[in-house]
């Protein structure tokens, strides 16, 4: 498995795993939506990660776009109910990755924002996770 792919698994889990984020977008939170997705739900959006190596040992910061949306008539606060649900979920979160270690998930940016359509709300999150990766070989 790559590193990426474990620190998404990650998220996953912790968002899976918080009683408040299931609580308001029940079990829809997903990494590719459906096409009639039912709202509220959290998708995963674009991620990237630069090589952050130290003496003796390989590592990386991995950025991670969490997408959240709601729809009821254009209100903001049950989005931001959301994206507070999600950065609760993870700061400050670490743990063992299936090819490395997460040293600590750092919350970068959190905004919430309206829709052209007038009754979407896009909610985001982006999340930094330090990892130590394992080597492999």
């Amino acid at each position: 498995m790559s590193v990426s792919v474990s620190f998404q698994d990650f998220v996953l889990s912790k968002l899976n795993a918080s009683t408040t984020v299931t609580g308001l977008v029940d079990n829809r939170i997903y990494d590719g939506p459906p096409a009639s997705p039912v709202f509220p739900y959290i998708s995963l959006g674009s991620t990237d990660f630069r090589l952050d190596d130290a003496e003796c040992i390989a590592s990386r910061q991995e950025t991670l776009q969490i997408d959240c949306w709601a729809r009821k008539n254009g209100r903001k606060w049950p989005c931001k109910e959301i994206v507070d649900a999600v950065v609760s979920a993870l700061r400050n979160q670490e743990g063992e990755l299936s090819d490395g270690y997460l040293v600590e998930v750092n919350i970068e940016l959190a905004r919430v924002m309206g829709d052209p359509d007038g009754i979407t709300v896009h909610g985001l999150v982006q999340c930094t996770g330090l990892i130590d990766e394992f080597e492999n070989g």
